[in-house]
């Protein structure tokens, strides 16, 4: 500390002080400013900046709110959709088994019909048959009956005998 003290120049320091007196105020006439302004654009840049993501936080809430939204009301259309395509499903199912129904019974009654016709067919064909077969059978006995002389007078006799008595 003793060189300093022996090696101190007043001279020097004075001119030393007066050169940076001269540079702190060359500073402030040129420099100061653009200094500041420099960081008042820079702190308006951040405040801006700050305020842009804010903004944008607020904007990405509002688009994440319309998305919730949309998507429900995207799963409320998708099940009332399905539910109505279910109605759609189950009244096309009931619809045909009605339409099904409907054959159903038009097809037994057809057949029911269709029955009857062929019993009475068939009961009009055995009654024709069977008359058929009498007269068949009774030409037969006929002729077998009538076949001698003596035979028809008894049966001439007969059928007298029963007209009297009636």
């Amino acid at each position: 500390m003793e060189t300093l003290l022996n090696d101190f120049s007043p001279g020097l320091f004075i001119v030393q002080t007066i050169l940076l007196i001269a540079i702190i105020a060359l500073m402030v006439k040129f420099a100061w400013k653009p200094i500041i302004n420099s960081l008042n654009e820079r702190e308006t840049g951040i405040q801006d900046a700050l305020a842009a993501a804010e903004r944008a936080k607020a904007d990405m809430q509002n688009l994440q709110a319309d998305n919730d939204r949309m998507l429900q009301e995207a799963r409320a259309e998708r099940e009332a959709m399905l539910k109505e395509a279910r109605e759609i499903k189950d009244k096309m199912i009931s619809d045909s088994k009605e339409q099904a129904k409907i054959e159903g019974d038009k097809m037994i009654k057809q057949a029911q019909a269709t029955i009857e016709s062929e019993k009475k067919a068939a009961v009009a064909e055995i009654k024709s048959q069977v008359a058929e077969l009498s007269v068949s059978i009774a030409e037969k006995v006929i002729k077998e009956e009538l076949s001698g002389k003596d035979k028809q007078l008894k049966l001439v006799e007969k059928m007298l005998g029963d007209i009297k008595l009636n």
